[in-house]
């Protein structure tokens, strides 16, 4: 295999990963189906193809700052932008629908839009387009931060039994 296809390789697992444990991780049941949500909350089937977008977008990002960082160490950091992104990206749907703890999402989606964030930024001196293509992830990442945050006062406290 010829090395340069391997950053492409990374970028594209990471995305196709990152996606399919969230999936996998969302459990749409009784208890998600009960909750009060807004009138403006998009429907169900909407989610899994945004964020199918979003993350190839994210995943393209990668290749592109990774394949114009001209140091190890930059790609080190890239890498490192990623790793963290993907963690905070993967705690958010345990929290919200395996724990059933919307509240608790509530303040991990923080940290998930600040991972995004970081790669917006960190990325920009790499690559501008790679930046750019992060944008519809940190909108999206707002918008469902919004929506947590309405689940949360429409069905609030979650921490009795």
């Amino acid at each position: 295999m010829d090395i340069e296809w391997i950053p492409a390789i990374i970028g594209a697992a990471w995305a196709i990963v990152l996606g399919g444990a969230g999936g996998l991780l969302t459990e749409i049941g009784d208890w998600y189906r009960n909750l009060k949500k807004p009138a403006w909350q998009p429907p169900d089937w909407l989610f899994g193809p945004a964020w199918t977008v979003i993350l190839g977008l994210a995943g393209w990002s990668f290749y592109l700052a990774w394949t114009n960082a001209p140091e190890p160490d930059d790609r080190m950091l890239i890498g490192v932008l990623f790793a963290v992104n993907f963690v905070a990206h993967l705690a958010w749907s345990p929290l919200f629908f395996v724990a059933k703890r919307p509240d608790w999402a509530l303040r991990e989606v923080v940290f998930l839009w600040l991972s995004v964030l970081a790669l917006v930024v960190g990325l920009a001196p790499y690559s501008e387009l790679a930046a750019w293509l992060n944008l519809p992830y940190i909108a999206w990442v707002s918008f469902a931060a919004l929506l947590n945050r309405k689940i949360v006062q429409l069905n609030g406290p979650f921490d009795k039994a």
